[in-house]
């Protein structure tokens, strides 16, 4: 056989017809696909969208639908920025057919969903993962009595060097020098080198740095936090309130990084019950699991107030608490709460707390393209994040209602089902080699009687 050669030059035709066009289609987004046309969401967009649009002015912009997609892509993808939404949703032909493009037309530049997302606020984003929730309660997914929260931090779009002094406006390299200054190291006039610069802040007490006196002039909105590696850096706080029992994401909030866990976790709980009022589930939570993290009392009292059941284990203390200077409330919560979790139920609840909302968070940060944001202030983040969290609920409703969850899990599926098949095509012929010897062997041992080579013959 001879070796082909490819052409160097090669002309393109003119004219290519219509029915000559083999476009790829991937099966996860046609159910995809399919799961949202007959929950009507292109209408649903539309109309949630049409307030923000002026009929007559200007060009058509990109449907709603269109950008809601390619926000999904950017979770099923596990994609982090716009510029790899737009660049992946430009070379993959599967995914042309998701969003509605042809193979001739131009799919939306990053810089239009940038435009977009500027003008739809936060509640339209939010009303889109309530139609996702809807979708799950219309096939009876949905229970909501006991919720299982907990939060993670989310790298922000800024650097720890570019932080400023609130007071004084002044950058880390000019607060070093006036400290050196202060303590007579160098001369009012003296310049000094980055090296001297380093060599004074390693030796120094007291190098915390406050979110109280320090701010990131890029990125106002985010906060000094410790992320899950150790590292310091400028972040956010996502909390998620996850569904125990059907593992749904019921709610996920960004906060700034410097709101305490027992500060927000009501507000969290009270959001995702009006979640559930909006997708029209009947259920209403009741029971609350949390860490240790979240034990505050001041929050266990407005849970008993608000009819929830916490299940939030009590943080060692050296000595005994002292209630005198506290409302009886309060000490009755703590002790309500303490009682439930020494039984068993609370064991169970938080097992399935830590399997189940750390398995939220690693789909959508770790997997899902939404530990570091490429975006800036609170409100965009929580844009961004709400739509990730509508696509998390999408994967695990693909996944009850058709076993795959990720357009990339039938990659592992289908080897899985080719080497089973292959296997038992392998095995098949050993197998009927042994049957047929320990047949053998049981007429050997059998009397010889007419009536049993009849049954041996006839088996």
């Amino acid at each position: 056989m001879g070796m082909g050669r490819r052409k160097r030059e090669h002309q393109q035709e003119l004219w290519i017809p219509a029915d000559q066009f083999d476009v790829p289609r991937h099966v996860f987004y046609d159910a995809l696909n399919r799961l949202l046309a007959d929950g009507g969401f292109d209408d649903f967009a539309e109309e949630l969208c049409r307030p923000y649009y002026e009929e007559g002015i200007g060009r058509s912009s990109i449907p709603p639908g269109v950008y809601f997609r390619m926000l999904l892509v950017g979770y099923f993808e596990g994609l982090d920025s716009q510029r790899g939404i737009a660049w992946r949703c430009a070379d993959s032909l599967s995914l042309r057919t998701f969003l509605g493009y042809g193979p001739a037309q131009p799919t939306p530049d990053h810089s239009s969903l940038t435009r977009i997302r500027d003008r739809l606020p936060l509640e339209v984003h939010t009303a889109v993962f309530q139609f996702v929730l809807g979708l799950a309660a219309e096939h009876k997914l949905l229970k909501g009595k006991t919720v299982g929260v907990d939060a993670t931090t989310l790298e922000a779009n800024a650097a720890m060097k570019s932080i400023v002094r609130r007071d004084s406006g002044e950058d880390w390299k000019a607060y070093l020098k006036r400290l050196m200054q202060a303590e007579g190291l160098i001369a009012e006039d003296e310049e000094p080198t980055d090296e001297d610069l380093r060599r004074f802040d390693k030796g120094r007490k007291n190098k915390k740095v406050s979110n109280a006196e320090w701010v990131s002039p890029t990125d106002p909105d985010s906060r000094i936090a410790k992320m899950k590696d150790g590292r310091t850096h400028l972040a956010y706080k996502a909390e998620h309130v996850v569904d125990l029992e059907s593992e749904f994401l019921l709610e996920a909030v960004v906060y700034t990084a410097d709101q305490s866990d027992g500060d927000t976790l009501l507000v969290s709980v009270a959001g995702a019950q009006q979640h559930l009022e909006a997708a029209g589930a009947e259920a209403e939570i009741a029971e609350v699991a949390a860490d240790k993290g979240y034990h505050k009392n001041e929050m266990l009292a407005d849970c008993v107030e608000c009819g929830l059941r916490t299940y939030v284990p009590v943080p060692r203390l050296r000595g005994r608490r002292r209630w005198t200077d506290k409302p009886p409330e309060e000490e009755f919560a703590y002790r309500a709460n303490r009682r439930r979790t020494k039984g068993a139920r609370s064991r169970r609840l938080q097992r399935l707390r830590s399997e189940r909302v750390e398995r939220s968070f690693a789909h959508m940060c770790e997997t899902g393209g939404a530990r570091r944001t490429w975006l800036r202030g609170l409100e965009k983040v929580s844009k961004r994040y709400k739509l990730v969290a509508a696509a998390r609920n999408l994967g695990l409703l693909m996944l009850k209602l058709f076993g795959v969850g990720k357009p990339r899990s039938l990659q592992g599926t289908g080897g899985a089902l080719a080497a089973a098949l292959t296997a038992f095509l392998v095995t098949l012929p050993l197998l009927g080699t042994a049957l047929c010897a320990f047949i053998s062997l049981q007429l050997s041992r059998a009397p010889q009687s007419h009536r049993m080579r009849e049954k041996a013959l006839a088996f």
